[in-house]
């Protein structure tokens, strides 16, 4: 910040981002610190690359007035991005009551008993992206979480491997349920069968009462019938 018997100028220099082909702005701020008008103009080295808003005015008593300052497009860098453009802001008593309107040129001129305070201002260029920081982990080497990766490097073949045997057990199972299955039905067409030849028994069994046959013919169609029976109780 720069202090004068009128004005306080803040900041003291102007910080453009830059970047090519775009415009660019910054501001300053003027405080008033006395109980009188003050008239400012502001004047630049090369007035065809800034615009200046408001480039004059008058700054109330005890208040404050900000000035934007917007740097033209430019098309090339200027050499270790040093910029010699420098800005000069001129403040000087005005009546009470001044406007804009009121301000000349020759209010500015510097005469005898007339205090006519002057401001420098330089002009600085700031990359517009910088840079993001490394993190600690790349200037030191490979991060403490790619160590932990390498360490653990084997994990994926530790992973097949234990993947490997619920495959094996899975194909296993498969096969079991079908060979259960097809033994299945072959119980349910075995029993089937016993079925039909339990029918048969009965039908001869009815002969039997009618035409008498001998004990051991019923006594095998018992024993037939106790295994169909526990036959088909298993299915």
């Amino acid at each position: 910040m720069s202090t004068g018997d009128y004005l306080n100028l803040h900041p003291s220099e102007l910080k453009f981002p830059f970047e090519l082909k775009k415009q660019s702005s910054c501001s300053f701020q003027l405080t008033n610190k006395t109980d009188q008008y003050i008239a400012f103009k502001v004047k630049t080295t090369n007035p065809k690359k800034y615009c200046v808003r408001p480039n004059n005015g008058i700054v109330l008593p005890r208040s404050v007035c900000n000035v934007t300052v917007t740097m033209q497009a430019q098309k090339e860098a200027p050499p270790d991005m040093q910029c010699k453009d420098k800005f000069l802001l001129q403040a000087v008593a005005a009546p009470d009551g001044a406007t804009i309107k009121d301000i000349t040129a020759d209010m500015f001129n510097k005469e005898e008993n007339k205090v006519v305070e002057e401001f420098k201002l330089r002009v600085v260029y700031i990359p517009a992206n910088p840079p993001s920081p490394v993190p600690e982990e790349s200037e030191e080497g490979s991060s403490p979480r790619a160590e932990h990766g390498s360490q653990n490097s084997s994990g994926p073949d530790v992973a097949t491997r234990s993947v490997e045997p619920k495959e094996k057990l899975s194909k296993e199972s498969l096969s079991l349920i079908s060979k259960l299955t097809d033994e299945k039905v072959a119980a349910i067409k075995q029993n089937q069968k016993l079925q039909q030849e339990l029918e048969l028994m009965r039908r001869e069994v009815v002969k039997a009462r009618s035409g008498g046959y001998s004990m051991l013919f019923m006594v095998l169609i018992g024993i037939i019938s106790f295994v169909v029976g526990y036959l088909i109780k298993q299915t």
